[in-house]
């Protein structure tokens, strides 16, 4: 067993000691479901969680980060049982490099892009093509996803060049690690404007949308699920139909996902 499969093992011992109360036995702490899910599906997910947990008596630990981290982690050997990216090109690489099950894949959600400033900014903006942030970022800079390999960031990145932009903003971009610390860099004044999610956006007080993107300016936003090859959780299948219940839709939809067909790949 190499040094980074034990360092997995052991964080996922440790996440399961800490869910389960002091009487549970180590027979039902393996049982506690480890999803791997995008920083965006944070407030709808903990909310699933805890349904499930109220219907079941059974556990979920999610870890939430960007889809480039938590695939490669998988790949490293991370014990997770599920995985949804925020998009579909880290899910067709776990497929590629059989980290998932494809039959167990579908499409969940869709989202969309926005521009965010924070609250009690003055700043109005029309996005069309030809679009230039110079102005209204004042000497600032655009906080984004990391835009090489976040899909937030991949996203936004292709929207501001199909729309003009983004050769006069690119040495003016905050990058972050993932879409939520994106947010929070402009929820604290830090940036002037930045771009996440729709959802993420809606999620914060601090901040206000000023400019939605169209969306013919990007790849559709679209979040695939699918139970990990390694999974051996006889629960992961019961949670994935959990995931397109009625009662699932309503919690993603609370957070402004678009809940969608479910249909595979």
């Amino acid at each position: 067993m190499g040094m980074m499969q034990r360092f997995w093992i052991g964080m996922v011992v440790g996440i399961t000691l800490a869910l389960a109360p002091p009487s549970t036995t180590a027979t039902a702490q393996n049982r506690n479901l480890l999803v791997f899910a995008a920083a965006s599906l944070k407030n709808a997910l903990d909310d699933i969680a805890s349904q499930w947990q109220g219907q079941t008596g059974k556990k979920v630990a999610v870890s939430y980060a960007a889809s480039n981290n938590l695939i490669r982690q998988i790949e490293e050997g991370a014990p997770a049982d599920m995985f949804i990216s925020a998009d579909i090109d880290w899910m067709d690489y776990g497929q590629q490099k059989k980290l998932v099950k494809p039959e167990t894949r579908s499409d969940l959600l869709g989202n969309r892009l926005v521009l965010i400033a924070p609250k009690d900014s003055p700043v109005s903006i029309s996005i069309q093509p030809g679009l230039d942030l110079s102005a209204a970022l004042k000497g600032g800079r655009l906080s984004m996803a990391n835009v090489d390999a976040v899909p937030a960031g991949k996203y936004g990145k292709a929207a501001l060049e199909k729309l003009g932009a983004w050769e006069r903003v690119k040495d003016r971009i905050a990058q972050a690690e993932n879409v939520r610390a994106a947010l929070v860099l402009v929820a604290r004044g830090e940036t002037p404007l930045g771009i996440v999610y729709e959802t993420d956006a809606a999620s914060e007080p601090a901040v206000k949308i000023v400019g939605k993107f169209p969306e013919d300016t990007h790849p559709a936003i679209i979040y695939p699920v699918a139970i990990t090859t390694g999974s051996t959780n006889p629960d992961a299948a019961s949670f994935l139909t959990f995931l397109h219940s009625p009662a699932a839709r309503q919690a993603f939809e609370r957070q402004g996902f678009t809940v969608l067909s479910g249909k595979g790949r």
